[in-house]
C-alpha cells in the first residue's frame, strides 16, 4: 500500500499541470498526500477492523476534509446525495490497493473490489476500473509476470494495453474517468524498469497525475517488491501519524512492506 501513497504524494503537485516529462523532482516542499491516500487507508482500516467500507470511507474523509475530493463525492459526504452516485471516475481504483493484499484469491479480490467501489462508483466503468487495478496488484504480488498481467487485464476488462507511453503521451489530457486513466496507469507500470520509473511514467502522461501515479505505484510495489528507502522516508514524513499507524497495522497483519 505504501507504493500507492508514495505515488499519490509524488504526483500531487503535477495534477492538472500538464507535465509531459519524466525529468522532475520526486518530492518538493508542497508535495502532499491527497484523497487517494486518505481513502486507501480508509479501505485498509475497514478490512483490518471488519468495518463497513462506506462508513469508514466517510469517517476518514470527514477527518481530512481538505484532501482534494471531487465535487460529487463532497456532496455524498455531506449527505446531499444518499447512496452511490453512479460514478465512472477513477476514485474507486485509486483506493483499492489494500484489497489486493488482504485477500488470498483472485475471485475474492474481485468481489471485494466491487464492494468497495459501489459505495460511490457503482457505474460499470467505475467498478471495472477498481477491479482491474486490484487484479493487477494481486497478480503482481503473487508472482505473475508482466505478460500475464497484461493479458489478464486485456482479456477480462477490454482495456487496450498494446499502446505505448510514447504513443499516448503527446495527445493525452487530464482525464478522471476510470476508462480514460486506469489503462494508462497500468501501461505506466508495464513499461517501468523499477518502482520509481513506474511513478515517473504515470506522471509524465500529463493527466490525473496523483491518482495515476498512485495506481501505477501500487502495482509496481507489488511487482518489484521494493521501494527505494529515500522514497519510503519522504512518504512517511508527509503522512499524518493517525494514517501512518493504520498503514503499519495493516502491514503487520498482511505482511506488506511499509
Amino acid at each position: 500500500m505504501l507504493g500507492a501513497l508514495a505515488g499519490d504524494i509524488i504526483g500531487s503537485i503535477h495534477e492538472k499541470s500538464g507535465t509531459k516529462t519524466k525529468a522532475f523532482m520526486l518530492f518538493e516542499s508542497n508535495s502532499v498526500f491527497t484523497d487517494d491516500t486518505v481513502l486507501s487507508v480508509a479501505i485498509a482500516e475497514a478490512i483490518l477492523r471488519g468495518l463497513s467500507y462506506e462508513e469508514t470511507v466517510m469517517s476518514y474523509a470527514r477527518q481530512f476534509p481538505n484532501a482534494g475530493y471531487g465535487k460529487t463525492f463532497k456532496k455524498w459526504l455531506r449527505g446531499e446525495i444518499v447512496g452511490a452516485y453512479n460514478s465512472w471516475g477513477n476514485g474507486a481504483a485509486m483506493r483499492v490497493s489494500p484489497i489486493a493484499y488482504a485477500f488470498s484469491d483472485l475471485d475474492t479480490v474481485m468481489t471485494e473490489a466491487k464492494k468497495s467501489a459501489e459505495i460511490t462508483h457503482n457505474h460499470p466503468e467505475g467498478i471495472k476500473g477498481a477491479q482491474a487495478a486490484a487484479a493487477a496488484i494481486f497478480l503482481a504480488r503473487t508472482g505473475a509476470g508482466k505478460a500475464i498481467i497484461k493479458d489478464f487485464i486485456q482479456d477480462n476488462f477490454g482495456y487496450d494495453l498494446e499502446r505505448t507511453l510514447a504513443e499516448i503521451r503527446p495527445t493525452y489530457k487530464f482525464d478522471v474517468s476510470a476508462q480514460g486513466s486506469v489503462p494508462e496507469s497500468i501501461i505506466a507500470f508495464l513499461e517501468a524498469e523499477d518502482f520509481e520509473d513506474a511513478v515517473r511514467n504515470a506522471v509524465s502522461l500529463g493527466g490525473d497525475a496523483d491518482t495515476m501515479a498512485s495506481i501505477a505505484g501500487a502495482i509496481a510495489e507489488a511487482h518489484f517488491k521494493y521501494i527505494p528507502e529515500d522514497i519510503k522516508q519522504e512518504t512517511r514524513r508527509r503522512i499524518p501519524l493517525t494514517l501512518m499507524q493504520t498503514v503499519l497495522d495493516f502491514a503487520e497483519k498482511y505482511g506488506e512492506g511499509s
